[in-house]
């Protein structure tokens, strides 16, 4: 299949796991892929492994952490291939830690990798596009973490961020024919290994790279603004944010109506809260040490 040649692409964090995938998917598919890792020995290795069937592809260490790091990938990219058609941005790192013993630094960690680094990447590979004038597709990654994961306020809160970007840019640079989209991927993968739950079954990451490259391709022209779970045997539309029930009433509300209706007419529409969709857990009400659900 050849429905990307012509395209140049970066992936951010492509040298192992979920990212590797979406390098080898959009090569397999005639991109030109600039293979973005900390570790410029793994990206190497993917390079490698593209070029030898027969792929055009370059590494690149720049650390995406700084707007330096990413204005240099994007430019890596830019030199060896003349331009930029497509972005995926996939870098990120853990710091988990119960939200009352996280630090400063746990928290920045994150959030300068996964929602500056993809702020970085994004607005220079945009600028890149919006100059050269043929459009592009960003692909963002974000997770089923921002419906709330314990012990992950850093990760969860940077993967809100990232949807909550997804959806404003792609209302900003439509008009210059830049589509943008995000997918929540599963794959097994060192980040995955550091999960404190029950283990977890293997799903292979290289899963989640064709529904990158049909996104990253004209297939995709009439999608943008979207997010996606993927990997495994699934694609799922993770709906946006809306506001459900609604509860009005004339010259607006006071305390004591809403002792009256709240409870009753809203607490029957609190769903399943966290990322593992576990039901709403405090019908009964919360209380310290155990006291209520």
């Amino acid at each position: 299949m050849t429905f990307l040649q012509g395209k140049a692409a970066v992936v951010t964090g492509g040298g192992r796991g979920i990212g590797k995938g979406h390098c080898l998917a959009l090569a397999g598919a005639g991109a030109r892929v600039a293979v973005n890792d900390i570790d410029k020995d793994v990206a190497g290795e993917v390079v490698a492994e593209i070029e030898a069937v027969g792929g055009e592809a370059v590494a690149s260490d720049a650390n995406i952490g700084s707007r330096e790091g990413a204005e240099a990938l994007i430019a890596c990219c830019v030199e060896r291939f003349g331009g930029i058609d497509i972005l995926v941005n996939n870098a990120g790192n853990l710091r988990d830690r119960s939200f009352l013993k996280m630090s400063d630094e746990e928290f920045d960690a994150v959030w300068t990798v996964h929602v500056k680094g993809t702020f970085w990447c994004s607005q220079t590979a945009a600028r890149a596009m919006r100059e050269a004038g043929r459009g592009g597709a960003i692909v963002n990654t974000t997770s089923g973490a921002h419906f709330g994961s314990f012990g992950q306020t850093n990760y969860a809160a940077a993967k809100g961020a990232i949807a909550s970007m997804t959806y404003t840019w792609a209302l900003e640079l439509a008009r210059y024919g830049i589509r943008v989209n995000a997918i929540g991927p599963t794959g097994t993968t060192r980040m995955s290994d550091t999960f404190a739950g029950e283990p977890l079954p293997f799903v292979d990451p290289a899963l989640n790279g064709p529904l990158v490259a049909f996104l990253c391709s004209d297939k995709a022209r009439t999608v943008s603004g979207q997010v996606f779970g993927s990997g495994g045997e699934r694609v799922a539309h993770m709906v946006q944010p809306h506001y459900g029930k609604t509860l009005v009433r004339e010259a607006g509300w006071t305390v004591e109506a809403l002792e009256k209706h709240f409870i009753g007419q809203l607490a029957g529409e609190f769903g399943a809260l966290g990322m593992l969709a576990r039901p709403y857990p405090f019908h009964e009400g919360v209380g310290p040490q155990g006291e209520g659900a």
